[in-house]
């Protein structure tokens, strides 16, 4: 089995887990990430990860067809979940290609039919405008608001947290 045929494992595997850190841990620091949502580089893609294993406590996730050699690779997978935003249940059939820098992934790229999720996830409005750019760009537009948003109130969180405290200066 080749070393990025591992890393694949490792990453999907940590993914069934809600592991967002060992997802990812299998991202170069200069890692890009695409979907039909979100479009991310950096810390970014692990903070994303993080934010939908959080919210995700029911996803149940299954992959398979991974293949990988020392320039590229690709894997199949499925989730079935609860959208958050309307309570409805997702079944999300994606298909991933990847490329490896340095042992990692360098790029990400998910594929799958935004008409057929927004039709679950959204209902009658899915169903009805999935097909159109204005449904996904303001879908995309709503993922980077909240995005931003749960970044925004984790890095308080971990401020918060005392391991960015600052002690008081005697200065007697």
């Amino acid at each position: 089995m080749h070393p990025h045929d591992q890393l694949l494992h490792r990453f999907y595997q940590a993914f069934q887990r809600r592991d967002h850190a060992g997802m990812a841990a299998c991202y170069h620091p200069e890692a890009t990430f695409e979907d039909a949502i979100f479009r991310l580089q950096g810390p970014a893609i692990g903070k994303m990860w993080r934010m939908l294993c959080e919210r995700g406590q029911d996803m149940r996730l299954a992959y398979n067809d991974i293949r990988a050699d020392a320039q590229q690779g690709s894997a199949t997978w499925d989730a079935h979940y609860t959208f958050s935003q309307t309570r409805r249940p997702v079944h999300n059939h994606v298909q991933a290609r990847f490329t490896f820098q340095d042992g990692l992934i360098r790029t990400h790229h998910d594929e799958f039919s935004f008409w057929r999720w927004s039709r679950q996830a959204l209902g009658p409005t899915g169903w009805l405008l999935g097909w159109s750019g204005w449904l996904q760009n303001k879908v995309r537009k709503s993922a980077a608001e909240g995005l931003a948003n749960y970044r925004a109130s984790s890095d308080k969180a971990a401020a918060g947290s005392g391991s960015a405290r600052r002690l008081p200066v005697d200065r007697a």
